[in-house]
């Protein structure tokens, strides 16, 4: 009898084995393509209701005014989450450090609040 299971299960291997076998060459694999991601979604540039533009670059802050460019603001940021971004920022205008938590409610909103309380939103700047 433990002969004949032995070869039973022996012959079970050989038919799954064809089987396999089978579907070998003509078997086509179809790839398909992962969009390629450029990044967390807060990179790039986003402007407040005055105008003032605000960067995020791999980890870098700015915010410069949009008629002489000058450097209002910089720090670094980071995410906490695909939503949540925390910003360390030195303001060069009043020589003061903050810190500023901001929410991606939407591909183009940010809802932020600084640690004074004080809140704003930032749009994203159309490229261009």
């Amino acid at each position: 009898m433990n002969r004949y299971l032995r070869l039973s299960c022996l012959a079970g291997m050989a038919v799954l084995l064809a089987a396999c076998q089978s579907a070998g060459p003509n078997r086509q694999l179809v790839l398909r393509e992962v969009p390629q991601q450029r990044g967390p979604a807060i990179e790039g540039d986003w402007v407040d209701p005055n105008g003032i533009v605000s960067s995020f670059n791999s980890g870098r802050f700015e915010t410069r005014t949009t008629d002489t460019n000058s450097l209002l603001a910089d720090g670094s940021y980071t995410l906490v989450s695909d939503r949540l971004v925390e910003i360390d920022m030195t303001s060069r205008v009043r020589g003061t450090q903050s810190q500023v938590n901001c929410a991606l409610v939407s591909p183009s909103q940010l809802n932020c609040t600084s640690d004074s309380g004080s809140q704003f939103s930032l749009a994203r700047r159309a490229a261009g």
